[in-house]
Order: C-alpha cells, then sequence, then structure tokens
C-alpha cells in the first residue's frame, strides 16, 4: 500500500519540483493492445416456451377411479396418468378378443376342409369376412377402453394435479399440464432492421434474473417469414438446451443474437482520452510516449476495440496519461498503482 501511494506522489508531484531536480521520466502503467473476439450483438427481450406443452384432458365424461401421478412427476410417453370407470368397456373389449380368437379358429378348419375338398371356396370367403369384422370390433372395443385410459403424450414434466379419485370429469375439465422442457423454445422480436443479419444457426446468449451469472446458450431455430406492420420488428425462436430443467416455460429472458463474430485490436477503456470530439491513446516507443489518434469500434466492459491508430503487440498507456500532454516526454513504467492508497 505505502509503495503505490508512493508512486501516485511521485506521478503527481508538482512541476516546479520536477523542475527542481531536472528533467524527470513521467511514471505510467502500460498495457498490450492484444487481438480479441469482437461480436456483432442484437439485443432482445424473450419469453421461454416449452418443446411441447398442452392441458390435458378428458376425451370422455366418466368418474376418475385411479390417479396414477403426482404434481411435477418426469413421465415418459405412454405413462398411465389417470384411469377412469371402464368396467363396460374392460368387458367389450374382452368379449371382442375372445370373438377374434373364435373366428380365427373357424376360419382355419374351413379352410383345412377347402383344401381337401370338402368345402367351397365362397364358404372360406365368408369366413375371412367373419375374421375382418371381429377384428373391426375389437379395434373399436380397444379405442372406447383407450379413451378411459388418460397418458402422457410425450416425455415431459407435469403440473398440478386439478383431479381427485372419484370426482367427475366432463371433456372440457383440465387434469394436469405437461411439458417437455428438454429443449426450451425462446421467442424475441428484432426490429426490421437486423433482418439482413439475422439467419438460422446463429449462436444466442439469454440469461434470466432466476440465475445472476449464468448463461444459457443456444441457436437460432426460425426467422418469421413476416415482419409486423405494426411495430416494424420480426419474430426470432431460438432452441437452448435444458437438459437439468433450469430454464421454465413463461420466464423473462435478456437474449443477445451474436451476428458474426471477428478478431480486432484491443485496448483498455482507460487508456482512451477523449478530446474534442476525437479518441487518443499513448503508445510507448522507447522511452517516450507518442500521442495517437485512434478510430473506436465496440466496446465491451473493460475494453473497447480499435479499428485504426493502433496495432496488436504495442503498450499503450493507461494509468498516468494526463501528464503526457508535451511531445517527448520521458516515462518510465511502473507496476499499477492504487490511487486511493493511503499513506
Amino acid at each position: 500500500m505505502l509503495a503505490g501511494a508512493a508512486a501516485w506522489l511521485l506521478l503527481t508531484e508538482p512541476e516546479a519540483d520536477r523542475g527542481r531536480s531536472g528533467a524527470r521520466s513521467v511514471f505510467v502503467v502500460s498495457q498490450e493492445a492484444e487481438q480479441r473476439e469482437f461480436s456483432d450483438i442484437i439485443e432482445a427481450l424473450g419469453t421461454a416456451k416449452a418443446r411441447e406443452s398442452v392441458v390435458l384432458v378428458s376425451p370422455v365424461s366418466e368418474a376418475v377411479t385411479s390417479v396414477r401421478f403426482e404434481d411435477g412427476q418426469i413421465v415418459r410417453k405412454g405413462d398411465l396418468l389417470l384411469e377412469l370407470e371402464n368396467k363396460e368397456e374392460t368387458a367389450q373389449f374382452q368379449e371382442a378378443e375372445a370373438n377374434l380368437k373364435e373366428a380365427a379358429k373357424q376360419f382355419s378348419r374351413v379352410q383345412n376342409l377347402v383344401e381337401n375338398g370338402n368345402a367351397s371356396n365362397a364358404s372360406l370367403d365368408a369366413e375371412r369376412r367373419q375374421v375382418e369384422e371381429a377384428r373391426f370390433r375389437l379395434a373399436a372395443a380397444q379405442a372406447r377402453l383407450s379413451d378411459r385410459l388418460i397418458t402422457a403424450p410425450f416425455d415431459g414434466v407435469l403440473g398440478l394435479r386439478q383431479v381427485s379419485e372419484g370426482s367427475f370429469l366432463s371433456t372440457n375439465t383440465a387434469i394436469t399440464t405437461i411439458d417437455a422442457i428438454d429443449l426450451i423454445r425462446l421467442d424475441f422480436f428484432v426490429p426490421e432492421r437486423f433482418i439482413a443479419t439475422l439467419a438460422t444457426g446463429q449462436e444466442v446468449e439469454a440469461t434470466v434474473e432466476a440465475y445472476p451469472g449464468r448463461v444459457f446458450k443456444g441457436r437460432v431455430k426460425t426467422v418469421d417469414s413476416r415482419v409486423d406492420p405494426v411495430t416494424r420488428s420480426v419474430l426470432i425462436r431460438a432452441e437452448i438446451a435444458n437438459e437439468d430443467h433450469a430454464l421454465r416455460p413463461g420466464l423473462l429472458m435478456t437474449v443477445d443474437v451474436i451476428s458474426s463474430s471477428r478478431q480486432a485490436v484491443s485496448v483498455p477503456e482507460e487508456s482512451v482520452i477523449p478530446t474534442a470530439g476525437k479518441n487518443y491513446v499513448f503508445v510507448i516507443k522507447g522511452d517516450e510516449a507518442e500521442r495517437r489518434e485512434v478510430k473506436l469500434g465496440l466496446r465491451r466492459p473493460g475494453y473497447v476495440e480499435v479499428i485504426e491508430g493502433v496495432a496488436a503487440g504495442e503498450r499503450v498507456v493507461v494509468q498516468g496519461a494526463f501528464r503526457l500532454g508535451n511531445p517527448g516526454t520521458k516515462v518510465q513504467e511502473t507496476a499499477p498503482f492504487n490511487k486511493g492508497a493511503k499513506s
């Protein structure tokens, strides 16, 4: 701490004091200009949506006999969730199944008789029709029974249970919700002026307040074919992997679309000195600091893109630049000092 304070005092000593001891070098801290990847970013707000999402309802009106799921349960496609009263439908199915077996046996017997010349082909055709009719009746009985067994339509996470055993369901009564959230769809609007820079496959980075510091990465899936004539914006849909189910449908997300990336020279923000509408940096040349005008590009936290004026590898002054007003001022590099240090 004392060393930092001493360096700061040397840097800021009055000009008259420097003159009494002869030409003295100005202490500065420098940093190397380096190549970085810069990306053109389009910022927007979007809403998270499940890959698939439905409200489960019953196709028939019937009493609930068994509930086979819990709130928030992860299920697979085809898992039984709810069973409705189905004694009559089960009996009809079993009857149709038995009739099909009997019709198949009768067809086999007649077929043997035809092969031995003891029955006509017309008799065999009649038995074949009986088998087909029995098969259709079995399919109909199976469909009626299936309507009373509510299953998961796809892999997903269930919402809150809205029914209980013994309750009577009508065809518009919600049972629960199911969302496939292993993949999140993120819908957001961007102004129409960015259409030329948008394309499927571009990388997106999204954040939510619920997870500070965490960045969710994905890709642009679709750019809508129409521009909203009222808002003059276009709807973009991105997809974000969500294996740990951290994201939930309905979340408000801040999204950055990375439309293009490039390598460019960068310098620390504190090295740039704006003066009269222009920007300058001091570049170390031997034991002197040379002032140069620079043309800046994108700004990022802590550093800025330099389009013209500085090459990668050159050292720029980041502390002590305000003492370098006169051309040819001698400089001496030192370790970074703390302006707020106390003796």
